[in-house]
């Protein structure tokens, strides 16, 4: 045989070749399928390590907007801002002077407050619900009434109270073309007199509402806005302070070095909430889309996911997402940017992040989908970096096939939920920040969405009990499920107690929202807001199958006593006398009296929907009073 290049190949060789090749090229295969079945591996993500830099000029900002990939075309006409009303009660009202004790909102990080539809001081209730804050007289509960209610224009995204001091936090967007975005209120009420609040302070940019933390007498504010750009040129953001318009300048703005898919402006706004002497600050960042954020006593962390394709030879992809990390200094009213990192695989929720003796720990979920059989291949990794935002230590491929589905970081502990057919709770260990390790494993039917220290040596889970499915490798989720684990042999968790609720289709607010949960372990008191849905075994002779959905029965306050060995029933509360508005209801079930949040003064329990406060002994939850909501 004669090649193109003159080249003569001996006949008898022919043989031998093609079976060389053939070899060759099956092993090739084999091994793209190999990598196919498997996923490749975490150290193949190539991380970047972004740096936010100031743009010098508006004409630098726009040659970078237009040099990216994408970014948004929306962009509306400039407006002025118009205040709400505010009905007041007549009579005169003050503060307690005597303490009480009361519940306060369930938070991630001790001395960080997060905000909330609903807050008390103990006497008094706030809550907000569409345009509205409500203020109830709440304590005693005899003398519960309404005694202010602020209508605004926007939608109220959350409050706080400190002090004598009300902070909403409203967004609006009537629509266009009068206004060329969203816009974020921050406003501060002097509430010495809760009949008539007094708005002393106002602070307002444009974006959406993000998230908040307060810490001591200062808010710290995150405020999203899309790029916009209209031929070229850039919307810049603008800042409102109590009347008086600033447009940001493109040198105020940082960015990062690491180049985006998508490009948003996030800006921070640090006000004090008490001196209105001291002037609000900000700090506005051009990255990609924030989706978490995690804040200490000293520090915000916002975790950006980054999305990438990496194609693999013939039958595999790789979709790579890194999570941007960005950590800004705060004390005060003063705003610093100090570090930049990534880390492979995205994040879960805020949960996922921890700050703890001088490092950051993470816990993320890769995915591998293949191009063969278009199924995904998970793992899942934790992460402990230093304060500068370099990794040190790892633990990686956790439960391939799974993904993270809860997480707990609790002093040199991790606590970490997966799922796919029954939950592996890990204990991890990061005593040594290099060398994170597994402690221990427990494998039991159903996940946990929340998971809730109770004290060293037990974790509270809240989730959903789950039924293997008889063909296919998944589960089938069912009631809500509550369980207690004993983490004291760390190489043996167990799970020492559970209560279900419900069948399938049964839900609760704590499950993607951790502030619906009320717990008090020195009075044993566990309660969450829960929508029952239960199957009629009736229709179904031969056996109720995994997959059906049950009907919505009942929606109210689950209130249990909860120890260190066992989770009992107290009893149930609901707003709900209508029991005809779940035969109305279908897929979706809608109440305006569905209680959302619960909270104690001393010895009452108050059950809060948008349309009632209800008031009930925590003792034995007979009924004191209640309160009708406008």
């Amino acid at each position: 045989m004669t090649y193109g290049n003159g080249f003569r190949f001996p006949i008898r060789g022919k043989g031998i070749f093609l079976k060389g090749l053939a070899t060759f090229l099956i092993g090739i295969i084999l091994g793209l399928v190999l990598l196919d079945l498997t996923g490749l591996p975490v150290t193949t993500i190539r991380l970047g390590h972004p740096v936010l830099l100031r743009f010098s000029s508006y004409e630098e900002l726009k040659a970078f907007l237009n040099k990216s990939r994408t970014s948004s075309r929306l962009y509306y006409k400039s407006f002025r801002p118009t205040l709400g009303t505010i009905t007041l009660m007549s009579k005169d009202s003050g503060c307690r002077e005597s303490p009480v004790e009361y519940s306060r909102t369930n938070i991630q990080v001790e001395g960080v407050d997060e905000a909330d539809i609903i807050k008390t001081d103990g006497e008094y209730i706030y809550l907000a619900s569409g345009n509205n804050v409500t203020i109830v007289k709440a304590y005693p509960p005899e003398e519960a009434e309404v005694v202010a209610h602020l209508e605004l224009n926007g939608t109220v995204e959350g409050i706080y109270i400190n002090g004598q001091r009300l902070v909403v936090f409203e967004i609006e967007f009537p629509g266009f073309p009068h206004y060329r975005t969203w816009m974020t209120y921050i406003r501060v009420y002097d509430v010495a007199d809760r009949r008539n609040p007094i708005q002393v302070r106002s602070v307002s940019t444009n974006g959406s509402y993000f998230d908040s933390r307060m810490i001591g007498d200062y808010v710290y504010v995150l405020v999203n806005q899309p790029v916009r750009l209209k031929d070229g040129e850039v919307r810049l953001p603008i800042f409102i302070k109590d009347g008086e318009t600033e447009e940001i300048p493109a040198s105020r703005i940082y960015y990062s070095n690491v180049s985006s898919y998508y490009y948003g402006l996030t800006t921070i706004i640090a006000i004090n909430v008490q001196d209105e002497s001291v002037e609000p600050v900000y700090e506005t960042f051009l990255f990609g889309s924030a989706r978490e954020i995690y804040v200490s006593l000293d520090n915000i962390y916002i975790a950006i996911p980054k999305y990438e394709s990496t194609p693999n030879v013939l039958v595999s992809t790789y979709d790579v997402v890194v999570t941007e990390i960005h950590r800004i200094h705060i004390e005060g009213n003063k705003i610093t940017y100090e570090a930049s990192g990534e880390v492979p695989g995205y994040i879960l929720n805020q949960f996922s992040m921890n700050e703890y003796e001088g490092y950051f720990r993470i816990a993320t979920t890769t995915r591998h989908v293949s191009r063969l059989s278009q199924q995904a291949t998970s793992r899942n990794h934790v992460y402990v970096l230093s304060l500068n935002l370099t990794i040190v230590g790892k633990l990686e491929n956790l439960a391939p096939g799974e993904r993270i589905y809860s997480t707990r970081f609790v002093g040199k502990r991790c606590y970490l939920v997966t799922f796919k057919k029954v939950d592996p709770l890990f204990v991890i260990s990061l005593e040594d920040p290099t060398n994170p390790k597994v402690l221990g494993k427990l494998k039991i039917p159903g996940y946990s969405d929340y998971l809730h220290p109770y004290d060293e040596n037990h974790v509270i889970g809240i989730g959903k009990a789950t039924v293997e499915a008889e063909e296919g490798d998944f589960a089938w989720y069912q009631g809500v499920k509550i369980s207690l684990f004993d983490v004291s042999d760390v190489e043996n968790p167990k799970e020492i107690a559970n209560f279900i609720i419900g069948d399938r289709g049964t839900d609760s607010p704590v499950l993607r929202d951790h502030k619906a949960l009320l717990f008090d372990k020195e009075r044993n008191l566990l309660a969450l807001p829960v929508l029952v849905a239960e199957i009629d075994e009736q229709k179904y002779p031969n056996g109720v199958p995994p997959n059906t959905y049950g009907d919505y029965v009942w929606q109210g306050v689950y209130v249990f006593n909860i120890t260190d060995s066992s989770i009992t029933l107290r009893g149930r509360i609901t707003h709900i006398e209508d029991e005809n508005e779940f035969l109305r209801s279908g897929y979706y079930f809608f109440s305006e009296y569905s209680i959302r949040r619960s909270l104690y003064i001393e010895d009452v329990l108050y059950t809060i929907s948008d349309k009632k406060i209800k008031m009930n002994s925590l003792v034995d939850l007979h009924e004191i009073n209640e309160v009708e909501l406008p």
